[in-house]
């Protein structure tokens, strides 16, 4: 896990950057030859969603062509972004699928050549619970996500989930325990709005927890450290609750 300052995306600037990609590969060679590119995770929610003002990371699925390589890195230094800030590090975790492509929409053409498509709901709700990490915005945007399409009258329900995970994974296999419980009761429950900020704040409270880890270790920590950290955290807040609740209620007798 990264401490570094990153670099904040919103809708507009995104749509800028894409633009200006556009312009670039335009001017390298690509005029003739349109390319497509999908967005993934949170670059696809900023997107597609209002919950999300914005991403720290563009994700996307891209073809391996040199002058779109060039162009990402052109944007990159016109703008001051940081290196990869259009990349495909993604495909390097378990979350990633190679039939992505085919659960994708049309979102905006820029400049006639560049081609953007971004992953649909409940294909990112999959994702999302397939890399089910606590310090990130992987849970809340679930909720997110579910919000809106209620929100639209256009709920996504858990057959629609199931099927995604096994277009997309085959099966449920490789979810974590917590992932799979967490929908259950989240869609049990239906409580998107009040769950959302709910879950935020946990998110929030868990990635101070791993920063202040991070600095305190002499070495980046791995995924099964940061879960190893959290449920620590998590077993002594809820016995620092339940050692408060008893004091209260001796205060009470008392």
């Amino acid at each position: 896990m990264s401490t570094e300052n990153s670099e904040v995306f919103t809708r507009d600037t995104l749509d800028l950057y894409l633009k200006e990609l556009a312009k670039e590969y335009k001017k390298l060679g690509g005029r003739n030859f349109p390319i497509e590119i999908i967005l993934i995770g949170g670059a696809a929610i900023i997107e597609r969603y209002g919950f999300r003002e914005m991403t720290t990371d563009i994700d996307a699925v891209m073809p391996a062509v040199s002058i779109m390589k060039e162009a990402i890195r052109h944007v990159g230094d016109h703008f001051g972004l940081p290196n990869g800030w259009l990349n495909e590090d993604f495909k390097m975790t378990d979350s990633y699928s190679t039939r992505l492509s085919q659960y994708s929409v049309p979102y905006k053409t820029f400049n006639q050549v560049l081609r953007v498509r971004v992953v649909t709901g409940e294909y990112l709700i999959a994702m999302k619970l397939r890399a089910g990490r606590k310090y990130k915005n992987d849970l809340s945007d679930v909720v997110g996500i579910l919000s809106e399409h209620e929100a639209m009258g256009k709920s996504i329900g858990y057959d629609q989930i199931d099927l995604a995970v096994k277009n997309l994974y085959g099966s449920w296999e490789g979810f974590s325990d917590d992932s799979v419980s967490f929908i259950h009761h989240v869609l049990e429950e239906k409580d998107y709005r009040g769950m959302y900020e709910q879950i935020r704040e946990g998110e929030k409270k868990a990635r101070e927890i791993l920063i202040e880890s991070q600095d305190a270790s002499s070495h980046a920590l791995r995924e099964d450290d940061i879960d190893r950290i959290l449920a620590h955290q998590t077993k002594q807040t809820s016995k620092s609750s339940v050692l408060a609740q008893l004091r209260q209620r001796k205060k009470t007798v008392t």
